[in-house]
């Protein structure tokens, strides 16, 4: 690994203007044309394009900047290093854990690569139903614009064991699927994404929009959090954060302050809205914190005779939309099959059972295949989604209540996963929750699961895309910003992050969030240039 070039340590070495907020001793004060608040999907792309307009930008981000040495392949280096909460964030209720990331380059640093374009039927609802102007023809070039840039393209190698597993459970069953196209570049196909990639490989905002913004001019805060906004008379006046300790988790006493002709905020769906709220931003809609959405995603595991080793190769190529289009998009919810990778310590505490049941199942790794399904969440009247508030010390919490809806996707999603499973050759399936057991025939699963007790707590629940939030809306009313991230009743606010989407995107988002950001960054560039 030592004769790969770093991009990052490079670049410091060419004289980056980036500052890691843990060594100010005294408070600070930056000004900027536009200060971005987060650098992951709609940070970095925005990043980018207003720092090659010619504005001065500085960009705040709560985690560290990661060198290629830093991605060690370590769960115990990654998570406490790169995620919210060590990769332990969770909903209120603890039903819900949720994967996001938390360094520079945000989530794209540490997901699994999977690139899929807002469905045509998501942009629909938004336009019929929203009356946002975001139609297919109209997102169309900015989809191939992003593509191009982050080289997104069909994965040409075939899938790895794990993947192979839905491809071939599925064209057994006569279910459709397909190969999903990845953002990755020279890839040596090493299957520790989730970890960072120490190749730079992954075309994430870390090596690419990040590296050409601060090339561009752009500075860099890091280890700095985005504390309130300044409100006065329909603007924002200045910017509040706090200067995090060396573990980048709790502030340690220095202030900074930062004016700007504009503020863009890229936190993402959780850390948005909770900045707005700590600001006390006017929300005539009503709707700032709500709606907040996460594609639920519920899990089966198996055992196969053979190894699948679902820690090595490509972590995700393989998808099936076949239970997306079982019934309308507003109806009872589908949702997304695809594969995760398999690594030691989130597959010991996301799998159930307890004392030598689990030490077997974990003894029997190599063996092992998991497959998810993501619920397409916020179409359904009753798919309301969460809602983001704040604790006693104005820290975001998100709500989201699983109710009847979303447990009754849940058990057709076990029955599904678990039937494909056995037509791949499994020899066990143990759908992820604490009343199941390994079942060795498909009559004798689908039996249990039909009985499966639907509970918070005995289910396990995962998710790793937050959306929602800081909803678009035609108008003032129906919304918190508009359609090209401008928010409602603030001469100088932006949001250019999932946070905006009216719904759950019904696939992995982030190039939806690429695309949105990369059209309304490109807007507010040409405003801000004429101003």
């Amino acid at each position: 690994m030592s004769t790969i070039a770093d991009p990052i340590a490079a670049g410091l070495a060419r004289g980056w203007q980036v500052v890691d907020a843990s060594t100010l001793r005294a408070d600070t004060h930056y000004e900027a044309d536009v200060v971005i608040i987060g650098t992951g999907a709609g940070g970095g792309v925005s990043a980018e394009v207003l720092s090659q307009a010619g504005l001065k930008v500085l960009l705040i981000e709560e985690g560290p900047l990661p060198l290629g040495r830093d991605f060690r392949l370590l769960e115990s280096d990654a998570y406490p290093q790169l995620y919210q909460a060590c990769a332990a964030r969770q909903t209120q209720d603890k039903a819900i854990t949720i994967l996001q990331g938390r360094a520079v380059g945000g989530s794209t640093t540490v997901n699994w690569t999977s690139s899929f374009r807002t469905p045509p039927g998501t942009l629909a609802v938004w336009h019929e139903r929203y009356d946002l102007p975001l139609t297919e023809a109209e997102m169309r070039p900015w989809f191939e614009q992003i593509e191009t840039r982050l080289s997104i393209h069909d994965w040409p190698e075939a899938p790895n064991a794990n993947n192979a597993v839905l491809a071939r459970g599925a064209q057994q069953l006569g279910i459709s699927h397909g190969r999903i196209r990845r953002n990755v570049k020279g890839c040596w196909n090493l299957g520790y994404c989730g970890m960072g990639c120490p190749t730079h490989a992954k075309q994430s905002m870390l090596v690419t929009t990040i590296p050409a913004a601060l090339d561009a001019g752009a500075r860099l805060l890091t280890r700095c959090r985005a504390w309130r906004l300044n409100l006065t008379a329909g603007e924002v006046s200045g910017l509040e954060c706090q200067a995090l300790d060396s573990a980048g988790l709790r502030a340690n006493g220095v202030r900074i302050t930062v004016r700007a002709r504009h503020y863009v905020l890229a936190g993402g769906a959780i850390n948005t809205p909770a900045l707005l709220l700590r600001s006390r931003l006017p929300d005539a809609s009503g709707r700032l914190g709500k709606r907040t959405f996460l594609h639920p995603t519920v899990l089966s595991a198996a055992l196969f005779a053979e190894r699948v080793d679902a820690w090595h190769g490509a972590p995700q190529t393989v998808y099936s939309d076949h239970f997306l289009h079982t019934q309308e998009i507003d109806g009872p919810l589908g949702y997304k099959l695809e594969t995760p990778p398999v690594h030691p310590l989130l597959a010991s505490v996301t799998l159930t059972g307890l004392g030598e049941s689990h030490a077997a199942l974990m003894r029997q790794m190599p063996h092992l295949h998991v497959m998810l399904a993501l619920l397409r969440d916020g179409f359904h009247v009753d798919s309301q989604g969460g809602e983001v508030s704040l604790d006693d010390d104005g820290h975001a919490r998100l709500a989201y209540s699983l109710n009847d809806p979303l447990w009754e996707a849940a058990r057709r999603a076990w029955l599904s996963m678990a039937e494909l499973q056995f037509a791949a050759g499994a020899r066990q399936v143990l759908p992820i929750h604490e009343d199941a057991v390994p079942y060795r025939s498909w009559p004798d699963a689908r039996e249990a699961i039909r009985q499966l007790p639907l509970e918070i707590l005995r289910a396990r629940w995962v998710s790793a895309h937050v959306m929602g939030g800081a909803m678009m809306g035609k108008d003032a009313s129906r919304g918190v910003v508009n359609a090209d991230g401008a928010c409602w009743g603030m001469r100088n606010l932006s949001v250019l992050d999932g946070s905006v989407f009216p719904t759950s995107i019904g696939a992995n988002p982030q190039l939806s969030v690429y695309a949105l950001a990369l059209r309304n960054a490109t807007k507010l560039a040409q405003t801000l240039g004429h101003g």
